[in-house]
């Protein structure tokens, strides 16, 4: 019998698709499930269940958050990653993982097929099929939602056909939850003007009033929150419960899509985007000018290509080394407020801050160079547009 291993998050779709490969297919289905972040033990263990009953042969729970945040979630903090200024890849990042330990999987359990259940008018089914074709080329890709151009209503009816009764409302809302943040999509979200509504979003407010914590990076990474010293992925996940109490992260990211459509997408995502900014802040304090400008070049371009799936192309190392060589003096201590909703930042401590009272104060007193130094730096700052103005005769009206 042909063996297939489905990449299986216990949703809709790939419980559909085990079902229909067994089934329609005759495959011998091989579930894996490769958690970045988004399961408890309990939940892990119920969805292994569920594989069982669907029709697995064989599931694999692969827990990998600490190597998601060492080769992902570190550069995309180190970069300050926010697609479109909105989104901090919570999704796109983690497909990109789970896409290469499901096909690394695949080949060692001599697989000769691997399913996914993208469907066809998304980013998905472009990042696990980049991943796939690239580190196993031998091996066949099944995609039978896209392949059969399903409704989420014909899946929920054909797996009703089959004994299998998945719930409709459970349906309505695509959530996918991992280190980095958590993905809510819906019919709102299918439109241009409708909000989610409050429910749909997994954290609801609990907390009134405000909260101040502090977060501790050295060399650009988190590696105290509130004074107690924790590895970086752990302490993501202690300020998300921290955050989430406020219901902090909400937003909506409207983006171009990878096949050229636009998309909209709800998303929450307290921890990341409270760290990414903090990171900033205290990078505006300690970097220099020009290593601020191209970190945010680099950073972006970093982010559009993780968020393309185009992850395992050599440039990624290179743009990576520079963002870790920025951080080198990216150390210090900031200090945030939670407030219903919303957070803002305070300010920040460090050893490397530039912002040096010894130098000058900003608008107050130089210290570091006399009137006349001043003087002479203006004049030979705009040597090149007065050379202009002149020899052109420009009157600047």
């Amino acid at each position: 019998m042909k063996k297939v291993v489905l990449a299986y998050s216990g949703g809709l779709d790939t419980s559909y698709c085990l079902k229909y490969l067994k089934n329609e297919k005759g495959y011998e289905v091989h579930t894996v499930l490769v958690d970045t972040g988004g399961f408890d033990a309990e939940e892990l263990s119920a969805i292994e269940k569920r594989a069982y009953e669907l029709g697995s042969a064989q599931h694999a729970n692969l827990t990998i958050v600490d190597k998601y945040y060492d080769k992902a979630i570190k550069y995309l903090i180190f970069g300050n990653v926010l697609k479109n200024n909105t989104y901090p890849l919570s999704v796109s990042a983690e497909r990109v993982f789970q896409a290469i330990e499901a096909i690394k999987y695949a080949k060692k359990v001599g697989a000769s097929a691997i399913a996914h259940g993208s469907t066809g008018a998304g980013n998905d089914q472009i990042r696990f099929d980049l991943i796939f074709q690239t580190i196993a080329p031998e091996i066949e890709i099944i995609t039978p939602i896209r392949d059969l151009k399903l409704s989420r209503q014909e899946e929920v009816d054909y797996l009703a056909q089959n004994g299998v009764h998945y719930s409709w409302e459970k349906a309505q809302y695509s959530i996918n939850k991992g280190l980095w943040g958590t993905s809510v999509g819906g019919k709102e979200t299918l439109t241009s003007s409708q909000p989610l509504p409050s429910e749909a979003y997994p954290s609801q407010l609990q907390k009134e009033g405000e909260e101040k914590v502090t977060l501790h990076f050295e060399q650009g990474e988190l590696v105290a929150l509130n004074g107690k010293k924790d590895a970086p992925e752990k302490n993501i996940v202690k300020l998300e419960k921290l955050a989430n109490a406020y219901a902090i992260g909400r937003d909506i990211h409207v983006g171009d899509t990878i096949i050229g459509i636009k998309g909209r997408v709800g998303f929450e995502a307290a921890a990341p985007l409270i760290i990414i900014k903090a990171h900033h802040l205290l990078e505006k304090h300690t970097l220099g000018k020009w290593q601020q400008y191209w970190k945010e070049q680099l950073g972006n371009w970093y982010g559009m290509l993780f968020h393309e799936g185009q992850f395992l192309d050599p440039v990624m190392r290179n743009i990576e080394t520079f963002l870790q060589d920025t951080q080198k003096t990216v150390n210090g201590t900031v200090t945030v407020s939670l407030k219903p909703y919303h957070f803002s930042l305070d300010g920040i401590e460090s050893k490397n801050d530039l912002m040096n009272t010894g130098f000058g104060q900003y608008g107050e007193m130089n210290n570091a160079w006399t009137s006349d130094d001043a003087k002479g730096f203006i004049k030979i700052l705009g040597n090149a547009q007065n050379i202009f103005s002149s020899v052109n005769h420009l009157d600047h009206d």
